[in-house]
């Protein structure tokens, strides 16, 4: 992880970059790319049911922020598990629909763009990586539970984060059959308990030049989980954002390759800021579980102090009040029947 900034001391803290904020920032729907290769109907059922919703919660955020709010739409494409396909076949179909929904999508990022991102602009292979998935690993904080005996491996090591304490089928030792079974238990519940367990990934050997190497494959909700953190302008590397919108021209056409196309496109020219105070979502029922996951995988990422203390203040100049926990800067609005 030689790219994957450590914690450093005071007097070598290199100053922190602002980036662009809109107010809001709207997901504008998703899709797995399955129903990107297949038929037209679901993406343009999808985005009939969004273009109403996008205009409400623009509405809304004018009355909340003014006439003049900044409201900026984007869309997360899933090339990261589907990188075989086709970039130009795939975008053609979207937009298409897109617009003919009467749909504005001012920013398109790839899914794969969670994982890691050129250092500057150039997608060349030759480029540089910042390997954000392993930064945000290594700022992830786990809660111990107590009396844990240490049988299973730790977060860092498995891949695996929980909400609470796991049930006791999990201890160590020989079990003696008078033992009680003890339930999970979620770490701030109230009433009861919804004990969850993420694996954020997982590891695999492959052959490389004849030998052994172990990868990583991210899971789902763990770039879902950094793709809010762009959406809200919170990650730097070396002090300077990690991503930054690339304008796409017609004339530039698609690449025959998803890795060669920047992490994160601006497609309408006139667009407000990618980043925003907010991030709001309009997705399908079935991505509850993964943001779920998401929100639980977010409250245990130690975050920059600066960057957080930096938005806050920003939000300060404007009016703004903007909570330091970023989970509480999430929105989602679930589609029925999806």
């Amino acid at each position: 992880m030689d790219n994957v900034p450590g914690y450093i001391e005071a007097t070598e803290r290199t100053r922190v970059a602002k980036v662009p904020l809109s107010h809001l920032s709207i997901e504008v729907g998703h899709f797995y790319m399955n129903d990107l290769s297949n038929g037209e109907e679901r993406i343009r059922a999808q985005f009939r049911r969004i273009v109403p919703l996008v205009r409400a919660f623009t509405e809304a955020a004018k009355d909340e922020f003014g006439p003049r709010a900044r409201v900026s739409t984007c869309f997360l494409v899933d090339d990261y598990f589907r990188s075989d396909t086709d970039p130009a076949e795939i975008l053609d179909k979207l937009l298409r629909n897109a617009d003919e929904c009467g749909l504005t999508i001012d920013y398109l990022a790839r899914e794969a763009g969670c994982w890691e991102v050129p250092e500057t602009g150039d997608s060349a292979a030759s480029t540089p990586r910042i390997k954000l998935a392993e930064m945000v690993r290594s700022r992830i904080v786990a809660e111990p539970p107590e009396g844990s005996n240490g049988r299973r491996p730790p977060t860092a090591e498995s891949g695996w984060l929980c909400n609470g304490r796991r049930a006791s089928d999990d201890s160590g030792g020989q079990a003696l059959h008078d033992e009680p079974y003890v339930p999970p238990e979620e770490f701030g519940r109230r009433e009861h308990s919804i004990f969850l367990d993420v694996q954020m990934w997982s590891s695999y050997v492959r052959k490389v030049n004849g030998r052994d190497e172990v990868s990583i494959k991210w899971s789902c909700p763990y770039l879902a989980s950094i793709w809010q953190l762009l959406r809200l302008g919170m990650l730097r590397f070396n002090g300077q954002p990690v991503v930054e919108p690339q304008l796409w021209q017609p004339s530039d056409g698609w690449p025959t390759r998803w890795w060669e196309m920047p992490a994160v496109l601006q497609l309408n020219p006139r667009a407000k800021p990618f980043a925003a105070y907010r991030s709001l979502s309009l997705l399908p029922q079935r991505y509850l579980g993964i943001e779920h996951a998401v929100r639980v995988i977010l409250d245990h990422v130690q975050l920059d102090a600066e960057v957080i203390e930096q938005i806050v203040e920003r939000g300060l100049e404007e009016g703004i009040i903007v909570p330091p926990k970023v989970t509480e800067r999430l929105t989602h609005f679930l589609l029925d029947g999806s």
